[in-house]
Protein backbone atom coordinates (compact mmCIF):
# COMPACT_ATOMS: atom_id res chain seq x y z
CA UNK A 1 0.00 0.00 0.00
CA UNK A 2 2.64 2.26 -0.82
CA UNK A 3 1.06 4.52 -2.47
CA UNK A 4 -1.46 5.01 0.30
CA UNK A 5 1.35 5.55 2.96
CA UNK A 6 1.62 8.09 5.50
CA UNK A 7 5.33 8.76 6.38
CA UNK A 8 5.37 10.75 10.00
CA UNK A 9 8.30 12.56 10.80
CA UNK A 10 8.48 13.84 13.76
CA UNK A 11 9.93 13.72 17.77
CA UNK A 12 9.32 13.81 21.72
CA UNK A 13 11.37 14.50 24.04
CA UNK A 14 11.73 16.37 27.19
CA UNK A 15 13.16 19.28 25.73
CA UNK A 16 10.60 19.77 22.89
CA UNK A 17 7.35 17.82 24.45
CA UNK A 18 5.07 15.55 22.85
CA UNK A 19 2.83 17.68 21.43
CA UNK A 20 4.48 17.39 17.65
CA UNK A 21 4.60 13.79 17.77
CA UNK A 22 0.78 13.33 19.63
CA UNK A 23 -1.26 15.43 17.10
CA UNK A 24 0.67 13.48 14.07
CA UNK A 25 -0.90 10.62 16.28
CA UNK A 26 -4.61 12.05 15.64
CA UNK A 27 -4.00 12.50 12.20
CA UNK A 28 -2.49 9.03 11.39
CA UNK A 29 -5.50 7.65 13.18
CA UNK A 30 -7.45 9.08 10.47
CA UNK A 31 -5.45 8.33 7.70
CA UNK A 32 -5.56 4.46 9.15
CA UNK A 33 -8.95 4.81 9.17
CA UNK A 34 -9.34 5.30 6.19
CA UNK A 35 -7.54 2.47 5.28
CA UNK A 36 -3.96 4.05 4.63
CA UNK A 37 -0.68 2.77 5.87
CA UNK A 38 1.47 4.85 8.40
CA UNK A 39 4.73 4.87 9.80
CA UNK A 40 6.49 6.99 12.38
CA UNK A 41 9.76 7.76 11.60
CA UNK A 42 10.93 9.13 14.93
CA UNK A 43 13.20 10.01 18.00
CA UNK A 44 11.22 9.27 21.16
CA UNK A 45 12.02 9.71 24.71
CA UNK A 46 9.15 8.83 26.35
CA UNK A 47 8.41 4.92 26.60
CA UNK A 48 5.00 5.36 26.76
CA UNK A 49 4.22 7.48 23.97
CA UNK A 50 6.33 4.50 22.00
CA UNK A 51 4.04 1.83 23.13
CA UNK A 52 1.24 4.21 22.61
CA UNK A 53 1.98 3.94 18.86
CA UNK A 54 2.88 0.38 18.93
CA UNK A 55 -0.49 -0.14 20.23
CA UNK A 56 -2.25 1.57 17.55
CA UNK A 57 -0.55 -0.46 15.16
CA UNK A 58 1.68 1.68 13.48
CA UNK A 59 4.89 0.53 12.10
CA UNK A 60 7.81 2.98 14.18
CA UNK A 61 11.25 3.32 12.54
CA UNK A 62 13.49 5.00 16.04
CA UNK A 63 16.49 7.33 15.01
CA UNK A 64 18.91 7.53 17.27
CA UNK A 65 19.70 11.54 16.06
CA UNK A 66 17.40 14.28 15.00
CA UNK A 67 18.11 16.58 12.16
CA UNK A 68 20.58 18.52 11.91
CA UNK A 69 22.20 15.26 12.48
CA UNK A 70 22.91 13.82 8.87
CA UNK A 71 21.57 10.76 10.37
CA UNK A 72 18.39 11.34 9.96
CA UNK A 73 18.45 12.43 6.84
CA UNK A 74 20.37 8.80 5.90
CA UNK A 75 17.34 6.76 7.51
CA UNK A 76 14.58 8.69 6.53
CA UNK A 77 15.75 8.60 2.89
CA UNK A 78 16.07 5.22 3.60
CA UNK A 79 12.27 4.41 4.40
CA UNK A 80 11.24 7.11 1.88
CA UNK A 81 12.65 5.35 -0.88
CA UNK A 82 10.77 2.17 0.06
CA UNK A 83 7.50 3.95 -0.26
CA UNK A 84 7.16 5.68 -3.34
CA UNK A 85 4.85 8.42 -3.86
CA UNK A 86 4.07 8.32 -0.64
CA UNK A 87 2.88 11.79 1.69
CA UNK A 88 5.93 12.68 4.18
CA UNK A 89 4.71 14.88 7.05
CA UNK A 90 7.48 17.06 9.14
CA UNK A 91 6.04 18.43 12.12
CA UNK A 92 9.18 20.10 14.22
CA UNK A 93 10.51 23.71 14.13
CA UNK A 94 14.76 22.06 13.06
CA UNK A 95 13.09 20.84 9.80
CA UNK A 96 14.24 23.16 7.50
CA UNK A 97 13.76 24.27 4.23
CA UNK A 98 16.70 22.14 3.31
CA UNK A 99 15.30 19.47 4.89
CA UNK A 100 11.77 19.98 3.13
CA UNK A 101 13.62 20.45 -0.50
CA UNK A 102 15.48 17.02 0.11
CA UNK A 103 11.81 15.29 0.95
CA UNK A 104 10.77 16.96 -2.55
CA UNK A 105 13.44 16.03 -4.61
CA UNK A 106 12.96 12.03 -3.09
CA UNK A 107 9.69 12.96 -4.90
CA UNK A 108 7.29 12.92 -2.43
CA UNK A 109 4.15 15.14 -1.52
CA UNK A 110 4.74 16.72 1.67
CA UNK A 111 2.95 18.46 4.24
CA UNK A 112 4.81 20.45 6.91
CA UNK A 113 3.04 21.02 10.35
CA UNK A 114 4.17 24.43 11.69
CA UNK A 115 3.25 26.85 14.34
CA UNK A 116 5.43 30.42 13.61
CA UNK A 117 6.29 30.42 10.08
CA UNK A 118 9.65 31.13 10.73
CA UNK A 119 11.40 29.35 7.96
CA UNK A 120 13.08 31.39 4.79
CA UNK A 121 11.21 29.27 2.58
CA UNK A 122 8.55 26.33 2.52
CA UNK A 123 9.02 23.28 -0.28
CA UNK A 124 5.73 21.65 1.69
CA UNK A 125 2.55 21.00 -0.55
CA UNK A 126 0.38 21.74 2.40
CA UNK A 127 1.42 23.51 5.55
CA UNK A 128 -1.25 23.19 8.01
CA UNK A 129 -1.03 26.08 10.72
CA UNK A 130 -4.07 24.64 13.34
CA UNK A 131 -3.48 28.15 15.62
CA UNK A 132 -6.35 30.74 16.49
CA UNK A 133 -5.21 34.03 14.14
CA UNK A 134 -2.68 31.50 11.75
CA UNK A 135 -4.05 33.50 9.02
CA UNK A 136 -2.15 36.38 10.01
CA UNK A 137 1.51 34.80 9.27
CA UNK A 138 2.82 35.10 5.91
CA UNK A 139 4.39 31.80 5.03
CA UNK A 140 6.84 32.11 2.00
CA UNK A 141 6.26 28.98 -0.44
CA UNK A 142 5.51 27.68 -3.24
CA UNK A 143 2.91 29.20 -6.08
CA UNK A 144 1.10 25.45 -5.26
CA UNK A 145 1.13 25.25 -1.76
CA UNK A 146 -1.97 25.05 -0.35
CA UNK A 147 -2.08 26.34 3.26
CA UNK A 148 -4.47 24.94 6.10
CA UNK A 149 -4.72 27.37 8.81
CA UNK A 150 -6.75 28.17 11.59
CA UNK A 151 -8.50 26.24 14.28
CA UNK A 152 -11.13 24.67 11.59
CA UNK A 153 -7.86 22.25 11.36
CA UNK A 154 -7.30 21.29 14.30
CA UNK A 155 -6.29 17.49 14.83
CA UNK A 156 -7.73 15.66 17.83
CA UNK A 157 -6.82 12.21 18.81
CA UNK A 158 -9.65 9.75 18.45
CA UNK A 159 -10.70 9.46 22.08
CA UNK A 160 -11.92 13.15 21.79
CA UNK A 161 -13.78 12.54 19.06
CA UNK A 162 -15.93 10.18 20.61
CA UNK A 163 -16.80 13.21 22.56
CA UNK A 164 -18.34 14.93 19.89
CA UNK A 165 -22.29 14.92 20.80
CA UNK A 166 -21.48 15.64 24.66
CA UNK A 167 -22.28 19.00 26.39
CA UNK A 168 -20.62 20.37 29.50
CA UNK A 169 -22.70 21.58 32.69
CA UNK A 170 -21.33 24.60 34.01
CA UNK A 171 -21.73 25.10 38.18
CA UNK A 172 -21.86 28.37 39.45
CA UNK A 173 -18.58 27.44 41.48
CA UNK A 174 -15.86 25.71 40.07
CA UNK A 175 -14.13 23.28 42.76
CA UNK A 176 -12.81 20.62 40.06
CA UNK A 177 -9.55 21.84 38.77
CA UNK A 178 -7.51 19.56 36.11
CA UNK A 179 -3.71 20.60 35.95
CA UNK A 180 -1.72 19.58 32.98
CA UNK A 181 1.61 21.41 32.40
CA UNK A 182 2.40 19.28 29.09
CA UNK A 183 4.17 16.23 28.50
CA UNK A 184 7.77 17.35 30.00
CA UNK A 185 7.40 20.14 31.97
CA UNK A 186 11.04 20.31 32.36
CA UNK A 187 10.68 23.54 34.46
CA UNK A 188 8.74 21.97 37.08
CA UNK A 189 5.26 24.26 36.78
CA UNK A 190 3.29 22.04 37.80
CA UNK A 191 4.89 22.31 41.51
CA UNK A 192 4.35 26.17 41.22
CA UNK A 193 0.92 25.84 40.31
CA UNK A 194 0.44 23.09 43.03
CA UNK A 195 1.77 25.69 45.77
CA UNK A 196 -0.76 28.19 44.18
CA UNK A 197 -3.40 26.05 44.53
CA UNK A 198 -2.41 25.44 48.49
CA UNK A 199 -3.57 29.39 49.34
CA UNK A 200 -7.35 28.97 47.46
CA UNK A 201 -9.71 29.57 50.19
CA UNK A 202 -12.49 27.56 48.45
CA UNK A 203 -14.37 25.07 50.31
CA UNK A 204 -14.94 20.98 48.59
CA UNK A 205 -12.03 21.79 46.21
CA UNK A 206 -10.62 18.74 44.30
CA UNK A 207 -7.40 18.95 41.86
CA UNK A 208 -6.27 16.39 39.53
CA UNK A 209 -2.65 16.62 38.33
CA UNK A 210 -1.54 14.95 34.89
CA UNK A 211 1.75 13.59 34.85
CA UNK A 212 3.05 13.50 31.46
CA UNK A 213 5.19 10.65 30.13
CA UNK A 214 8.60 12.86 29.35
CA UNK A 215 8.53 14.52 33.32
CA UNK A 216 11.75 13.98 35.75
CA UNK A 217 9.55 15.27 38.64
CA UNK A 218 7.78 12.99 40.08
CA UNK A 219 9.33 12.67 43.64
CA UNK A 220 8.73 16.43 44.21
CA UNK A 221 5.43 16.03 43.20
CA UNK A 222 4.49 13.06 45.63
CA UNK A 223 6.38 15.37 48.26
CA UNK A 224 4.22 18.13 47.17
CA UNK A 225 1.15 16.38 47.23
CA UNK A 226 1.92 14.32 50.50
CA UNK A 227 2.00 17.92 52.51
CA UNK A 228 -0.54 19.60 50.92
CA UNK A 229 -4.19 20.81 52.50
CA UNK A 230 -6.15 20.31 49.40
CA UNK A 231 -7.12 16.81 48.27
CA UNK A 232 -5.09 16.36 45.31
CA UNK A 233 -4.01 12.99 42.87
CA UNK A 234 -1.57 12.73 40.71
CA UNK A 235 -2.29 10.50 37.66
CA UNK A 236 1.25 9.82 35.43
CA UNK A 237 0.52 9.55 31.94
CA UNK A 238 -3.39 8.65 32.01
CA UNK A 239 -4.88 6.80 29.17
CA UNK A 240 -8.43 8.64 29.25
CA UNK A 241 -7.85 12.58 28.96
CA UNK A 242 -11.06 13.27 27.55
CA UNK A 243 -12.70 11.82 30.75
CA UNK A 244 -10.28 14.11 32.88
CA UNK A 245 -11.50 16.78 31.02
CA UNK A 246 -15.07 16.04 30.67
CA UNK A 247 -14.89 15.74 34.54
CA UNK A 248 -13.13 18.75 35.72
CA UNK A 249 -14.56 22.14 36.09
CA UNK A 250 -11.80 24.27 35.32
CA UNK A 251 -8.23 23.66 33.33
CA UNK A 252 -4.99 25.06 34.27
CA UNK A 253 -2.58 24.23 31.33
CA UNK A 254 0.15 25.10 29.10
CA UNK A 255 -0.84 27.31 25.99
CA UNK A 256 0.22 24.39 23.48
CA UNK A 257 -2.01 21.85 21.54
CA UNK A 258 -4.20 21.00 24.52
CA UNK A 259 -5.57 24.25 24.35
CA UNK A 260 -7.17 22.59 21.52
CA UNK A 261 -8.27 19.17 23.14
CA UNK A 262 -9.84 21.41 25.89
CA UNK A 263 -11.56 24.07 23.64
CA UNK A 264 -13.09 20.80 21.94
CA UNK A 265 -14.38 19.29 25.55
CA UNK A 266 -15.57 22.63 26.26
CA UNK A 267 -13.32 23.49 28.97
CA UNK A 268 -12.36 26.44 30.84
CA UNK A 269 -8.86 27.09 31.23
CA UNK A 270 -6.57 29.35 32.32
CA UNK A 271 -3.22 29.04 30.43
CA UNK A 272 0.51 29.65 31.33
CA UNK A 273 2.54 30.36 28.36
CA UNK A 274 5.39 27.91 28.37
CA UNK A 275 7.61 28.72 24.64
CA UNK A 276 7.51 31.30 22.55
CA UNK A 277 5.46 29.34 20.56
CA UNK A 278 2.88 29.72 22.83
CA UNK A 279 2.39 33.46 23.28
CA UNK A 280 -0.12 33.85 20.26
CA UNK A 281 -2.06 31.16 21.13
CA UNK A 282 -2.91 32.37 24.67
CA UNK A 283 -3.24 35.72 23.37
CA UNK A 284 -5.70 35.21 20.59
CA UNK A 285 -7.18 32.50 23.13
CA UNK A 286 -7.62 35.38 25.63
CA UNK A 287 -8.71 38.02 23.06
CA UNK A 288 -11.76 35.58 21.64
CA UNK A 289 -12.66 35.13 25.66
CA UNK A 290 -12.20 31.23 25.10
CA UNK A 291 -9.34 31.06 27.94
CA UNK A 292 -7.35 33.41 30.49
CA UNK A 293 -3.80 33.99 29.63
CA UNK A 294 -1.58 33.95 33.38
CA UNK A 295 1.07 34.77 31.20
CA UNK A 296 5.00 33.84 30.77
CA UNK A 297 5.61 31.11 33.71
CA UNK A 298 9.02 32.46 34.78
CA UNK A 299 7.44 36.16 35.29
CA UNK A 300 3.62 34.82 36.95
CA UNK A 301 3.79 34.68 40.84
CA UNK A 302 2.27 32.28 42.88
CA UNK A 303 -0.05 34.79 44.47
CA UNK A 304 -1.28 36.24 41.26
CA UNK A 305 -2.48 32.51 40.09
CA UNK A 306 -4.00 32.42 43.41
CA UNK A 307 -5.86 35.43 42.67
CA UNK A 308 -6.91 34.70 39.54
CA UNK A 309 -7.66 31.47 39.76
CA UNK A 310 -9.97 32.36 42.58
CA UNK A 311 -11.85 34.81 40.33
CA UNK A 312 -12.16 32.21 37.54
CA UNK A 313 -13.34 29.80 39.46
CA UNK A 314 -16.42 32.12 40.54
CA UNK A 315 -16.83 33.50 37.63
CA UNK A 316 -19.79 31.26 36.14
CA UNK A 317 -20.33 34.31 33.00
CA UNK A 318 -16.93 34.09 31.92
CA UNK A 319 -16.40 29.81 32.26
CA UNK A 320 -20.13 29.99 30.15
CA UNK A 321 -18.73 32.15 27.70
CA UNK A 322 -15.26 29.86 27.34
CA UNK A 323 -17.61 26.58 27.07
CA UNK A 324 -19.06 28.03 24.43
CA UNK A 325 -16.80 29.75 22.21
CA UNK A 326 -14.56 26.52 22.80
CA UNK A 327 -16.83 24.29 20.53
CA UNK A 328 -17.35 26.72 18.38
CA UNK A 329 -13.81 27.09 17.72
CA UNK A 330 -12.47 23.42 17.24
CA UNK A 331 -15.46 21.66 16.08
CA UNK A 332 -14.17 18.13 15.83
CA UNK A 333 -13.86 17.80 11.76
CA UNK A 334 -10.41 18.95 11.43
CA UNK A 335 -8.96 15.68 11.23
CA UNK A 336 -11.12 14.88 8.12
CA UNK A 337 -10.18 18.35 6.51
CA UNK A 338 -6.84 17.68 6.78
CA UNK A 339 -6.76 14.02 5.08
CA UNK A 340 -9.76 15.16 2.41
CA UNK A 341 -6.94 18.04 1.27
CA UNK A 342 -4.47 15.09 1.35
CA UNK A 343 -6.35 13.03 -0.89
CA UNK A 344 -7.53 15.69 -3.41
CA UNK A 345 -3.89 17.12 -3.00
CA UNK A 346 -2.72 13.71 -4.98
CA UNK A 347 -5.01 14.02 -7.53
CA UNK A 348 -3.66 16.96 -8.89
CA UNK A 349 0.12 16.18 -8.24
CA UNK A 350 1.23 16.23 -11.65
CA UNK A 351 -0.26 20.14 -12.15
CA UNK A 352 1.47 20.79 -9.04
CA UNK A 353 4.98 19.54 -9.99
CA UNK A 354 4.93 21.21 -13.49
CA UNK A 355 4.18 24.46 -11.49
CA UNK A 356 7.04 23.56 -9.13
CA UNK A 357 9.73 23.66 -11.57
CA UNK A 358 8.93 27.64 -11.98
CA UNK A 359 11.14 30.18 -9.71
CA UNK A 360 9.16 29.93 -6.15
CA UNK A 361 6.91 32.38 -5.80
CA UNK A 362 5.23 33.85 -2.29
CA UNK A 363 1.86 32.23 -1.69
CA UNK A 364 -0.38 34.59 0.23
Amino acid sequence: MTENALLIRADASTRIGTGHLTRCLALAQTWEDSGGEVVFITVCESAGLLQRLSDEGFRIVALERSYPDPADWEVTSQVLATHPNAWVVLDGYYFDSTYQRQVKEAGHPLLVIDDIAHLEHYYADIVLNQNIRADELHYECELSTHLLLGTQYVLLRREFLQWKGWKREIPDVARKVLITLGGSDPDNITLKIISAMNKLKLKDLEIKVVIGPSNPHMPLLKEAVEHSPLPISLLPSPEDMPELMAWADVAVSGAGSTCWEMAFMELPSALLVLADNQKSIAKGLTEAGAALNLGWFENVTGSQVTNRLVRLLNDRQSRSQMRHLGRTLVDGAGNQRVATTLLETNTNLARYLKERNANPTSCQ
